[in-house]
């Protein structure tokens, strides 16, 4: 016996003692199905108190033979001191990328619970999050969704087709389903129904709203885009005409850092910006149009007001044939001072390693906000809400590549709206968004409207703030009370809706 002991003795504390590599640490069985943990809170909104249950867990996302190819991560918020549950309203709320997290809206925007950060929007210590006075929750009911590989949310089957979840068309899809599912277990079907998304966010509800009414027979009652892509309507990036759509933001920007002529700068920029949106559409893109054909003495005028509107030097912009790349305007705008200003939020100012060059280093303001959402979800998932994992809790997630093909999501909109009545939709963007634009997302909303017809269900609102356009403390109060109203309203206007 001893000798076998003896002989066993090495291999167990080799067994013990042998620290784990990363690949076997990851092998290890850490993420379920099905999961929840529920956790009852209480906030005051508008100076009411408002009686909640957090519900944090896993959902599946079912193949077409029974099985769980995939699990989604959610936080459900339900307001409990409610009597009329039926009609209590229901918002599933998601984030862009395409491989972002829920993150930034649930704890920077609608939630009860809001990110430690100063008025402006920057990160401050101690980490963590605080009572969100202006959350939505007295309203409606919240569902936070983080897709496939964003969050906690993970592949389950190893052998599942990643083009089942990651592309346009097919997130819609298998989103769509898990939505479906999540109505049918917490018994909400007869509840108004809205759907939220920013950025990329904005391009999935978009085609949830078609999709949940052709395929799931779940008509919603409200879609809210937050800093919109193009929807498959916009002209793509760095093409002519989504450049000369920027200059509006280029004036924004401009004006935020005291770049502008004295008298354009005195001006209040509400007053500003329609001047600028104005030569834009009558005098800019016609020229643009004409190319090569645009007389020289024209090209000169564009040039100027160009000039004047973005604070960058006309030489420039006659280089840049009359339009002028993002990129370059981040890094040239405050070029003089050795500063840098932000693309998801041009407010934001940020330090390059020269001063040379065409493009910025790094997003000063994505970086700032990095700083505090990823301390703060993290301490809030797990320690508040009490939700148990190994998992990373991704940001942003591996989804690549993603399939961007047959993007009609625009138009799916304006047919979901054309068929269902009831449907309203607002869009709100940031005036120094530099990445989704708001003069561009006015274009898109424009597009989708050709004939006027559906006029009186489209709403804009916009903000002296960039991308993440409520983590301005007066920006979170306008916003959520723009949703509030939004909300009430659809309800409202959909007891008489009539073609």
């Amino acid at each position: 016996m001893k000798t076998i002991l003896y002989t066993l003795l090495p291999l167990f504390l080799f067994l013990v003692f042998t620290p784990l590599t990363t690949s076997d640490a990851f092998a290890q069985p850490i993420l379920e199905a099905e999961s929840a943990v529920t956790t009852e809170g209480e906030i005051t909104i508008k100076g009411n108190r408002v009686r909640y249950e957090a519900t944090a867990g896993t959902q599946p996302v079912w193949n077409d033979e029974g099985e769980p190819d995939a699990s989604l991560f959610y936080v459900y918020y339900r307001r409990t001191d409610v009597d009329d549950v039926a009609n209590r309203p229901l918002v599933f709320s998601f984030n862009g990328g395409p491989g972002s997290a829920s993150v930034w809206m649930h704890i920077g925007y609608t939630g009860p619970k809001f990110l430690n950060i100063d008025d402006e929007g920057h990160p401050v210590q101690p980490y963590g999050v605080s009572d969100n006075e202006h959350s939505i929750l007295d309203v409606a009911d919240i569902v936070y969704i983080d897709p496939v590989n964003t969050g906690f949310s993970r592949i389950l089957d190893e052998e599942a087709e990643r083009s089942d979840f990651f592309g346009v068309n097919a997130d819609i899809q298998y989103l769509a389903a898990w939505i479906d599912n999540f109505v049918s277990r917490h018994n909400r079907w007869t509840s108004p129904k809205y759907l939220k998304g920013e950025s990329y966010g904005t391009t999935r509800v978009a085609g949830l709203a078609r999709q949940l009414q052709s395929s799931h027979w779940m008509f919603v009652n409200g879609v809210i885009l937050v800093s919109p892509t193009g929807l498959g309507l916009e002209p793509p990036a760095m093409t002519p005409r989504s450049e000369i759509l920027k200059l509006p933001y280029y004036a924004a920007t401009a004006w935020y850092h005291d770049a502008l002529p004295s008298d354009l700068q005195q001006r209040n920029l509400d007053d500003l910006l329609p001047e600028v949106e104005e030569f834009t559409i009558e005098e800019y893109l016609p020229a643009v149009a004409r190319g090569g054909t645009l007389p020289e003495d024209q090209r000169n005028e564009i040039a100027e007001k160009v000039s004047t509107y973005s604070g960058i030097d006309k030489q420039h912009i006659l280089d840049h044939n009359l339009t002028l790349p993002t990129s370059f305007y981040w890094k040239e705008l405050l070029r003089e001072d050795g500063i840098t200003v932000g693309r998801l939020d041009s407010r934001y100012r940020g330090i390059d390693r020269s001063d040379a060059g065409n493009q910025y280093d790094h997003d000063p303001a994505l970086t700032a906000w990095n700083h505090a959402f990823a301390p703060g979800i993290n301490y809030y998932l797990r320690e508040v809400l009490g939700y148990e994992t190994d998992l990373q809790y991704n940001l942003f997630g591996p989804v690549h590549p993603w399939d961007r093909s047959n993007d009609s999501t625009g138009d799916d909109l304006r047919r979901a709206m054309g068929e269902n009545p009831f449907l309203n939709v607002m869009v709100q963007s940031g005036y120094f968004d530099g990445a989704t634009d708001y003069f561009s997302a006015k274009y898109v909303m424009w597009s989708m409207d050709r004939s006027g017809k559906v006029s009186d269900r489209l709403r804009f609102e916009g903000y002296r703030s960039g991308h993440m356009m409520y983590l301005r403390q007066e920006d979170l109060a306008t916003s959520n009370e723009h949703i509030r109203e939004f909300i009430q309203n659809s309800l409202t206007n959909g007891e008489s809706a009539r073609y």
